[in-house]
């Protein structure tokens, strides 16, 4: 495949293979217990499971054919240089959410999404358990289970549903806002597409969320017609030799500007 690939022929086919991955997750997987897989840790003290690398592996040997001059960038995959010198790479999570997975939450997700020139072109996002499939391609708006989806048409952020990480929220109600609090979900994916489907209003992420955890998100949240930066209301770029962002804000474009004033504001 050249580098001017297509992402409409692209997506179907890693459709099927997340599709395939979301079965191989399901067979860890135990709704409301521990997964039947076992769990060890990092050394920054996250966890990962059997399930997360069985997944890793089948991706990376089911995706890497697709488009052979692509680099690669996992969570669960040792990372290096050569990357950066690729004008496209696959960014994959191989299952976002994976202390809720291992508990028996059924809000995780796998997630790739195709990064060139350092912006997501084509991203999908599979969550098995919940039988959902999130797909945006550049231009050509967002889908969930092949249906058009849209951010929420709210017009003021005062009763908004929103989701947040607790130091975040607890920011934001020092700021005197009152909103409607919503759980915040084991998966980063799955908390920004509940922003594109228009469940959230808006949600707000902490510092250090990899690329791995968002960028797949990132374009369908934007093809939905959502926004998401960082609090300097910068675009997260993707590729880098670091992998990680600032706190982050998601929303309709001008609900997400003042959920982020919000934010500052209770900080101050």
């Amino acid at each position: 495949m050249p580098h001017s690939f297509d992402p409409a022929v692209l997506a179907p086919r890693v459709e099927a293979i997340l599709r395939e991955a979301g079965r191989i997750a399901l067979e860890h997987f135990r709704p409301g217990r521990a997964a039947a897989a076992e769990v060890s840790y990092k050394h920054c003290g996250s966890p990962v499971t059997e399930a997360d690398l069985r997944v890793d592996a089948f991706l990376r040997e089911a995706l890497a054919p697709l488009a052979p001059e692509f680099g690669w960038l996992s969570e669960e995959t040792a990372d290096g240089p050569e990357r950066l010198g690729r004008e496209s790479l696959f960014i994959v999570d191989p299952i976002d959410g994976t202390r809720g997975f291992a508990a028996g939450d059924p809000c995780f997700a796998i997630c790739v999404a195709v990064v060139s020139h350092g912006r997501p072109t084509l991203g999908l996002v599979h969550a098995p358990a919940l039988d959902e499939t999130f797909i945006a391609l550049v231009g050509k708006g967002a889908t969930r289970n092949g249906a058009p989806i849209a951010v929420s048409s709210r017009k003021t952020l005062a009763g908004a549903r929103l989701a947040a990480p607790d130091a975040l929220a607890a920011d934001l109600r020092r700021s005197g806002l009152a909103f409607a609090e919503m759980p915040r979900l084991p998966s980063l994916a799955m908390r920004l597409l509940r922003v594109a489907g228009g469940e959230l209003d808006g949600a707000l992420a902490n510092r250090n969320a990899c690329d791995w955890d968002i960028a797949a998100a990132d374009i369908i949240l934007h093809e939905a017609g959502g926004v998401l930066t960082d609090f300097a209301g910068r675009t997260p770029v993707y590729n880098c030799a670091e992998p990680r962002h600032p706190a982050l804000a998601a929303g309709p474009p001008g609900l997400q500007r003042e959920l982020i004033a919000a934010a500052q504001q209770g900080k101050r």
